[in-house]
């Protein structure tokens, strides 16, 4: 009998060991999957009230049963409590409120009990496979991995990794491509989650960063970190614009993504089904940069607005249709790539609309200022935009155009002053006819225009300016049909800058008690700091680039 004992311990652990080595899990999990399920059985057999701990030794096998006790002074339930007298007897030291083990003798399981037991262990060690497989994966994320395809079932394509199975999932895989069971396929790792049949490993490879991590395999000046890639956009399986800049000034990155004969990029191009790439120079320059993005077209001129972070790109009339691209493919790819908004105009297009802007302008001067068609197209030629930029002026800049003299030049900005304040008397009756209190002029950088603005926006007193976001003043981007849309600002009219913006909510917190002044000081004094410390960090990395260069060329000349 004891031979059969110790022969079923040996066996016990032999399992243990051989389901622990094929599911790459832990031995001790294993052994606690067996003893919670004897745990299991033996409670069906000795009654569910029983609190039953199962133990197995991991070096000899042998299980032990054991049934808890809570040592109590009144028994109110047989199964689970014990007097203090009758504990103390077994354990002189035992207390009322301890637990005490009463030693149970083995279970001779049933088919019931031992089919228990063997759900409960697969159940256990199925989650403890799980968990190990998201503990392993879900550090893995940004990595490419290779796998081969189990099975294509309604465009999602289950790719076995060896130990665990990924997916990629119809929109994540290339157009026109086609998998079949027993294909090899490399992926990129861009999710891993938890769900209720197990983890979930989701593969692509439409994402932009395997693109990237795909140049990181071709070219090792890529993985040795001389060479980095800043930017990728793609057009799956159509097209991709991707951006490098190298860190050693010998090295051309575009050169060595592209490598000899173009060995490098087409190893690349050939992975992804014959994606073409452009491969570009980064560069800190966001004008130069845009007009890289836009390769093969030639740009003429580049017009940035930094607050929408919007580029006007003037092309030559003939470069037009390959700026834009087909169905607008490279435009939208030199977008996505720069993280500007791009429009494109003709040099014929730009002309007609500074023509309309200079006639615009002129009767502007011509209705303001009631001065005749040559004055005022005079004023629109030297650069003025505004009548408020005629008044405000130094009389000198206005007295230096040709044909003007000083006392010229004093009438017209006398004119200019004296429409804006028929004009802020205007607007200071309709913000009145509004409802906008007086004190809302008080706010910094508020203007009497403004203010019957924000009285047409139900903007009417301190706290209502205090309560807006800068979005709310200057206007905002959202996407809208897989585009991104601008949506007007209260005060997209005044052109003003977010920082101005900003500036205008806090004063109007401070003047509403929202914040103190000595708060908003330490708040401009953080900031500042922080500029100033990029600033510098910028100016140290500039000082040792300049250190490096000169021991070079110092090292140059010793040889």
């Amino acid at each position: 009998m004891a031979q059969a004992v110790s022969a079923n311990r040996l066996e016990l652990l032999q399992i243990a060991d051989a389901v622990a080595r094929e599911k790459s899990i832990e031995r001790e999990l294993v052994l606690e999957a067996m003893a919670e399920a004897i745990q299991k059985a033996a409670k069906s057999r000795y009654g569910a009230e029983n609190e039953i701990r199962a133990r197995i030794d991991p070096n000899t096998g042998e299980i032990r049963l054991v049934r808890l006790l809570e040592v109590v002074e009144t028994i109110e339930n047989d199964a689970t409590e014990i007097l203090v007298t009758e504990a103390q007897r077994r354990n002189p030291a035992a207390r009322e409120g301890d637990l005490i083990e009463d030693e149970l003798p083995p279970v001779d399981f049933g088919r019931i009990a031992a089919q228990t037991a063997k759900q409960v262990i697969v159940q256990k060690v199925r989650d403890a496979e799980r968990d190990r497989q998201f503990e392993e994966y879900k550090d893995r994320i940004g990595e490419i991995v290779h796998g081969l395809v189990k099975r294509a079932e309604y465009g999602n394509v289950i790719v076995d990794l060896g130990r665990a199975e990924g997916i990629v999932r119809r929109d994540e895989g290339l157009p026109r491509e086609a998998f079949r069971a027993g294909d090899r396929i490399r992926a990129y790792i861009y999710d891993v989650r938890r769900e209720q049949r197990g983890p979930q490993i989701f593969l692509s490879r439409t994402h932009p960063q395997f693109m990237a991590k795909l140049f990181a395999q071709e070219v090792p000046e890529i993985y040795d970190g001389i060479i980095e890639v800043r930017a990728v956009a793609r057009d799956p399986g159509s097209r991709a614009k991707i951006a490098v800049t190298s860190n050693d000034h010998s090295i051309d990155p575009v050169g060595a993504c592209v490598g000899m004969r173009g060995s490098r990029v087409q190893a690349v191009v050939n992975e992804l089904q014959g994606e073409k790439i452009d491969i570009i120079q980064w560069t800190d320059d966001v004008a130069g940069f845009i007009v890289n993005g836009l390769a093969p077209a030639e740009v003429a001129k580049v017009v940035l607005d930094e607050d929408a972070q919007r580029v006007e790109v003037v092309v030559p009339d003939e470069q037009l249709s390959l700026a834009i691209g087909r169905r607008g493919q490279n435009v939208r790819l030199a977008s996505q790539l720069t993280g500007w908004d791009i429009d494109i105009l003709t040099e014929a297009e730009e002309s007609e609309r500074r023509q309309a802007e200079f006639i615009q302008r002129s009767t502007t001067f011509v209705d303001a200022l009631d001065v005749d068609e040559v004055i005022a197209q005079l004023l629109a030629s030297e650069g003025f935009a505004s009548v408020e930029e005629v008044a405000y002026v130094a009389i000198a800049e206005i007295a230096e155009i040709e044909g003007f003299d000083e006392e010229t030049a004093q009438e017209i900005q006398n004119r200019a002053l004296d429409f804006i304040d028929k004009q802020n008397a205007e607007f200071d009756e309709k913000r009145r006819a509004l409802g906008v209190e007086d004190n809302v002029a008080e706010i910094v950088g508020v203007t009497t225009a403004m203010l019957a603005v924000f009285g047409e926006n139900e903007i009417k007193t301190v706290e209502d300016v205090a309560g807006c976001a800068t979005d709310d003043l200057i206007g905002w981007y959202e996407p809208v049909d897989g585009e991104r849309k601008r949506m007007a600002g209260i005060l997209d009219s005044f052109e003003i800058s977010a920082e101005e913006a900003q500036a205008m909510i806090m004063s109007a917190r401070v003047k509403v008690g929202w914040v103190t002044e000595e708060e908003l000081a330490a708040m401009n004094a953080e900031e500042n700091a922080e500029e100033e410390g990029e600033e510098g960090e910028a100016d140290e990395a500039d000082e040792a680039e300049a250190g490096e260069t000169a021991e070079a060329e110092t090292g140059e000349v010793s040889e």
